[in-house]
């Protein structure tokens, strides 16, 4: 991976990965669900699916490796979505990659009240000072998560803000797709 710091965490890297990975893609596209596995055992479990993934050669015996899920059904709720996913031992986390429109905390007491879901989605697209935004958020069965934020106009690898709780709310709903 060309952009992502080595020094980082393994759950860094592989987001940054797909972020990398999304933004190659350009903007308005889809929400792209990742499982995420560890490098090593996939390298020895699944050796013919670690080659197709250009695996075979790392030196690097520590790392996740997201592999890119089925697409997201167009017109189911986000979260109902999520609810529905279970995933198998093998995968030891999962990653999310979104985009969605933001407004400046300065913007909250402007909301309108009362407003019925795509009545303030339609006031948001409209707002003079929404931006657009890919959030990439993942989390790992034992807890640890990590997001990566990229605006649309600053749209640059140098520029992507890290961190693990950038979207509580989402690493939430992703950690749920683990519970029992």
């Amino acid at each position: 991976m060309s952009n992502t710091p080595m020094a980082a965490s393994p759950l860094t890297r592989a987001v940054l990965e797909i972020d990398e990975y999304v933004s190659g893609l350009g903007w308005d596209q889809p929400a792209r669900l990742f499982a995420l596995v560890d490098t090593a055992r996939l390298r020895s479990q699944e050796p013919a699916l670690a080659a197709q993934l250009g695996l075979e050669d790392e030196s690097e015996t520590t790392g996740l490796t997201p592999i890119e899920q089925d697409e997201i059904p167009s017109g189911k709720p986000l979260d109902e979505f999520l609810a529905t996913i279970a995933w198998p031992d093998a995968v030891v986390g999962c990653a999310l990659a979104v985009e969605r429109l933001m407004l400046p905390p300065s913007a909250e007491a402007q909301v309108p009240q009362n407003l019925s879901e795509a009545k303030l989605a339609k006031w948001v697209a409209d707002h003079p000072e929404r931006q657009e935004v890919r959030m990439t958020v993942a989390v790992l069965r034992d807890g640890a998560r990590e997001s990566a934020l990229r605006l649309r106009e600053k749209d640059s690898a140098t520029e992507v803000l890290t961190g693990p709780d950038l979207v509580p709310g989402l690493a939430e709903a992703l950690a749920a797709t683990f519970a029992d």
